[in-house]
């Protein structure tokens, strides 16, 4: 079975969803009871709605319930070094624009690029990894090639 990184916040959210979507599972059955007693079930709209709830919900209690026990939970604030490595918190310098950006190194699940993370599995993030401050990057991304230089690494 293959390990799924993830740092501490990314694991408590985990937990968070899974415990709200196991809270909702009497809430579905009563609505599917309900639905249940309109009669036709061929026809009844909401019996459907509520049975196909059911369905995403159970499919995502599994993966939570999955993922969390295979989850390798790794503290970026006990890292030290200046290689990018998982948990990291990368600032680049693009050298075509002169423009600068940071990201964190995150799982997969709990990437989200608005809030500055990144997969630990997206191009930029491999091709990050094992290089150190003042080294050279290109990168191929949808939006084209970047070229970017590693101006700071820190754990926290």
């Amino acid at each position: 079975m293959e390990k799924v990184p993830m740092t501490p916040g990314g694991a408590e959210k985990m937990r968070a969803e899974l415990s709200r979507l196991k809270e909702e599972r009497p809430k579905i059955s009563r609505e599917i009871g309900v639905a249940r007693e309109h009669g036709d079930l061929s026809e009844n709209a909401e019996y459907h709605a509520a049975k196909e709830r059911q369905g995403m919900v159970e499919a995502r209690i599994k993966d939570l319930e999955d993922k969390l026990a295979r989850a390798e939970v790794i503290d970026p604030t006990k890292l030290t070094g200046n290689r990018v490595r998982f948990g990291a918190r990368v600032t680049l310098t693009n050298l075509d624009t002169d423009e600068e950006c940071t990201y964190q190194i995150v799982g997969a699940d709990e990437a989200d690029i608005d809030e500055g993370t990144i997969s630990v599995s997206a191009p930029l993030s491999r091709a990050l990894i094992g290089k150190s401050v003042g080294d050279e990057v290109t990168v191929s991304l949808p939006g084209g090639t970047r070229n970017y230089e590693i101006a700071d690494v820190v754990f926290y």
